[in-house]
């Protein structure tokens, strides 16, 4: 076994695809090496094969260790026709295998071709896979240089490749691309050790590097940096900033990495420290340090790629100019920025497209307001806490109000604290902070970093005088941006980031760009995650459907979002919205947008089901159970849907749940043998509050979920007209008192006493069938107990549908 030392060296490879590339090299290597020497090097040695990938600015190297000298002599047997079959059919055969018929071996009446190879040696089928592996390499980007970049057949590669160093043990693998020979020579660090180097094979290459200052190992490279920042940074009384992107970076443009630590003028410290820290990474690749209080210190630790003779100090000086030039540009933008009041920067949104179909940011920040008012002035985001779920997370029910006051009923009723501000106070803070939201992204600083947008606007509202409220929701209000960012609690910060993810959501699915597999241009994932967040992590009990429906209707020429998301809520169809809306326009007309609007909607409440199902998987959630509540279809209060979760999957791991389901399934599977019935009850929630009776709706404490119908109720089932066995009448005893108990609880959302209602059917539903013959020849007998198992399955729908659950 030999091992191979592969180095293709050229001009300083970017530090961003120094990784990705030792990944295609490794797998270029295996597809075109494994392809050539065929199957016998697999079965030979391919388990023993060890590969190692580096890369530094200027070298990318692979070294593949065990590699055997010459693979085995292999025979291959290709079998053919049967020696009775026509001659069209042999001459086919041997045109295909090149041989002769006297060549061919017969066995049991069928010819067989049987080829012998002779092993190759490795060296040969190396020599081979080289050329083509550089030809064949995915750069993100590539070049061609020289005369011969005249033609499209010239070799490209990341920068100018200059050299290739090919040993097979000692051995050098003789090849030639685009004029470079390979050899055993490369060349050591650029300053250090700037010439030739010859290469003994495999086993020596690293150390050889290392003692002319280039450390291959990019992984060590890294460790360097790291120890050294962190050393310096203490050494000065000061704590490293961690950046891993930035960590990975400095190590991909480094072969000799030297860490310095240098200052910058105290003056700078007035600039936001992100603004700093951002300047300092993205246009000079630096580190930043806290001093002890945690704060921004005025330092900073650049990674040389030298052993300087004076320490580094000529390197930290020109570094230090360099950063004081890119801060004293930050520093301008920023005092620039301060003089013009973002109400002012605002007004300049109009001249910024949004989307050619959505109109500009100005007509979105328009939405986005009065969204974010109606949702505080409806009591839908509150000052403080809402009260929990009688069975243990969330609030309670949700009405809408009809024509509420500034400080009226609220669909979230909490605790109201000293100090906290009227809802019209934070109704006016609400509408303030989505005006001035967008405002930033004309400024200088965002135009320099649009990394900084929110952030710089919040800073600018402080410094402005705006309310506190408003500077933080300003700051916060794309919150939570991926899956690890902090959850917006603030109120008006809540209001603007939920108003504006759903203006998002919805006017984009009004105009029909959905994201379609891999592809998500306008983030709507993203944002609709961020909503499920919001909505989770403050408890807000909202029903999204009118919201939605509101939101796709509003537009300059529509009434404000309260008449909007009234008519929404009220309608009892999506005909009666359409009518309601249209009352009152010129020539009863309504937009267009409105022609689709069921659709929209659905297609809407359809994402975020999906999206949320993806969330409470990777939460560690059953897909099962959230299939099972998922279908009763119509749910659209994430808090109260995710609590029915959470207590079904509680329910499910006891013994009862268990028991439970096994009697459901098998209820349900003689009910669907016999026809009888209808399939699983399409549940929807009732709108909390609401009589759908008159014009004007008044408030009643109705079931949030009833999940059964009148005919269903208790009390309502006709005696049989013989006499029940006594397990049909426990079990007709149980479910009357179950179904009332279920609905009772469902209805003021204790979905863990709904359960514990239904754990009361199992032992009637056991005895039930140990006892009594369901399919009865009595025609009467027969349709009274398929009867009580359709009031078992209607008692568990009104809970989740147990025929998605598995077990």
């Amino acid at each position: 076994m030999t091992d191979f030392l592969l180095e293709l060296r050229s001009e300083e490879i970017p530090a961003r695809m120094q990784d990705r590339a030792r990944e295609d090299l490794a797998k270029l290597f295996v597809s075109h090496v494994v392809k050539q020497l065929g199957s016998e090097l697999d079965q030979a040695s391919g388990p023993m094969i060890g590969i190692e990938t580096y890369a530094t600015p200027r070298r990318l190297v692979l070294i593949a260790r065990d590699l055997p000298t010459q693979t085995a002599a292999v025979s291959e047997e290709t079998k053919g026709p049967k020696t009775s079959a026509p001659p069209q059919a042999l001459e086919g055969f041997l045109r295909k295998t090149g041989l002769t018929r006297e060549q061919l071996v017969e066995r049991d009446g069928i010819l067989f071709a049987v080829i012998d190879k002779p092993g190759r040696a490795t060296a040969d089928v190396l020599a081979a896979a080289i050329p083509a592996i550089v030809r064949a390499f995915p750069w993100p980007k590539a070049m061609r240089w020289g005369a011969a970049s005249t033609t499209m057949e010239s070799l490209r590669w990341v920068r100018p490749l200059q050299g290739i160093v090919a040993l097979f043990g000692d051995a050098v693998i003789d090849c030639e691309i685009a004029g470079i020979i390979s050899g055993a020579a490369t060349v050591g660090h650029r300053f250090h050790h700037p010439h030739v180097i010859t290469i003994g094979s495999a086993n020596d290459y690293v150390e050889k590097l290392r003692a002319c200052h280039v450390i291959v190992d990019q992984a060590e490279r890294r460790q360097i940096i790291a120890l050294g920042a962190t050393m310096a940074a203490r050494k000065a009384g000061l704590e490293l900033v961690q950046d891993e992107g930035l960590l990975s970076e400095n190590a991909g443009l480094t072969e000799w990495p030297v860490p310095l630590l240098g200052r910058f003028d105290e003056a700078f410290l007035e600039v936001p420290p992100e603004v700093i820290q951002l300047t300092a990474r993205v246009n000079q690749k630096y580190f930043v340090c806290r001093s002890a209080d945690g704060a921004l210190a005025n330092a900073f630790i650049c990674t040389a790629n030298i052993d300087a003779a004076d320490g580094g100090a000529k390197i930290v000086e020109g570094n230090r100019k360099v950063l004081a030039a890119r801060l004293s540009d930050a520093k301008f933008f920023y005092e620039t920025d301060l003089k013009v009041p973002l109400a002012e920067q605002a007004a300049k949104l109009d001249r910024i497209v949004f989307h050619e179909k959505l109109g500009t940011v100005a007509d979105k920040v328009d939405r986005v307001a009065k969204l974010a008012r109606w949702l505080v002035e409806e009591g839908i985001v509150t000052s403080s806490a809402p009260l929990p779920l009688a069975g243990g997370a969330g609030g309670g029910p949700v009405p809408l109000a009809d024509a509420a006051s500034a400080d009226g009923p609220s669909p979230n009723p909490s605790r109201k604290r000293k100090g906290d501000l009227s809802r019209a106070e934070l109704a006016d803070l609400a509408d303030r902070a989505a005006r001035l939201c967008k405002a930033d992204l004309v400024t200088g600083m965002v135009g320099e970093f649009p990394e900084l947008q929110g952030l710089m606007g919040g800073y600018y509202a402080a410094a402005q005088g705006e309310h506190p409220a408003v500077a933080a929701a300003i700051r916060d209000h794309y919150k939570p941006v991926g899956q690890g960012d902090d959850v917006p609690t603030d109120p008006v910060t809540v209001a603007v980031s939920l108003a504006d993810k759903l203006d998002t959501i919805s006017k984009f699915f009004e105009i029909g760009e959905l994201p379609t597999g891999s592809k998500d241009p306008f983030a709507l994932r993203r944002a609709a995650l961020g909503i499920a967040r919001l909505i989770q992590q403050n408890q807000i009990r909202i029903q999204l459907r009118p919201i939605l429906a509101g939101q796709v209707m509003i537009g300059d020429a529509s009434p404000d979002m309260h008449e909007i998301v009234r008519i929404s809520f009220w309608s009892q169809t999506w005909a009666e919205i359409q009518h309601a809306y249209a009352w009152g326009q010129p020539h009863n007309a309504y937009p267009e947008p409105l022609e689709s609007l069921p659709v929209t909607v659905d297609a809407l409440l359809d994402f975020f089901a999906d999206r949320l199902k993806v969330q409470q998987r990777e939460a560690g959630v059953r897909h099962d159970l959230i299939d099972a509540v998922f279908a009763l279809g119509g749910e659209d209060d994430l808090v109260r849907l995710l609590a029915r979760v959470r207590a079904l999957q509680g329910f499910v791991g006891t013994e009862d749940g268990a028991n439970l389901l096994a009697g459901y399934k098998r209820a349900a599977n003689i009910l669907k043998k016999e026809g009888f019935g209808t399939s699983a009850p399409a549940v929807t929630p009732a709108k909390a509050g609401v009589s759908a009776a008159g014009a004007h709706p008044e408030n009643h404490e109705t079931p949030a979920f009833a999940g059964v119908t009148v005919e269903e109720s208790a009390g309502s089932h006709t005696a049989p007209s013989y006499t029940p066995e006594p397990a049909e009448t426990a079990l007709a005893t149980a479910l009357d008192a179950a179904e009332p108990a279920a609905s009772a609880a469902i209805a003021r959302e204790d979905f863990e006493a709904a359960m514990a209602a239904l754990a009361t059917l199992r032992a009637p539903i056991d005895a039930f069938f140990e006892s009594v013959i369901v399919i009865d020849p009595e025609p009467a007998k027969r349709t009274a107990r398929l009867g009580l198992l359709d009031r078992v399955r209607a008692a568990v729908h009104s809970v989740a549908d147990f025929s998605k659950i598995e077990g």
